[in-house]
C-alpha cells in the first residue's frame, strides 16, 4: 500500500496528496480481489513495482522511485498483455509521462471523460492483441 500511495502522490503531482490517503482504506480493501503482477529485486527482495488487473482493465502500473525508467513498467504491461486479449485503463489527461508510455506501447485513446471524483479529464486508452 506504502508503494501505491507513493507513486501515486508522485505521478498525480496536479492532485492534492491527500486525495489519495482518503482512498487508501478502500484501495486496501480492493487490491485482494484484483489479479496482482509483482516486479521483486532479486537482491533485495524488495517490490519495486505491481501492475493490478480487475478483469481486463488495468487498475494501475506502480514503480517505485528510484527504481522507474529501468523497464520495470514495461516488464509488468508485458505480463498483462501475456494473459489477456486486450486491455483498457483511465489515464489522467495532464499525466503526460503515463500518455507517452501507453502510446508507446500500443495504446490508443477510444473516449475522453472527467472522473467524477477528481473533476479531472481522463482518456480512456485500449490495448488489442
Amino acid at each position: 500500500m506504502e508503494l501505491w500511495l507513493n507513486a501515486n502522490v508522485e505521478a498525480h503531482s496536479f492532485l492534492p496528496a491527500e486525495y489519495w490517503a482518503g482512498h487508501y482504506d478502500a484501495v486496501k480493501e480492493m487490491l485482494p480481489q484484483a489479479e496482482l503482477y509483482v516486479y521483486e529485486d532479486a537482491a533485495s527482495n524488495e517490490i519495486l513495482g505491481f501492475i493490478g488487473l480487475m478483469d481486463g482493465d488495468i487498475a494501475g502500473i506502480f514503480v517505485r522511485d528510484g527504481a522507474r525508467s529501468q523497464g520495470i513498467g514495461k516488464q509488468l504491461l508485458d505480463a498483462a498483455k501475456g494473459v489477456r486479449q486486450s486491455l483498457a485503463l483511465h489515464v489522467y489527461q495532464k499525466n503526460a509521462r503515463a500518455l507517452r508510455f501507453y502510446q508507446r506501447e500500443g495504446f490508443a485513446a477510444a473516449s475522453e471523460g472527467v472522473d467524477e471524483g477528481t473533476g479531472e479529464k481522463e482518456w480512456i486508452m485500449t490495448w488489442h492483441r
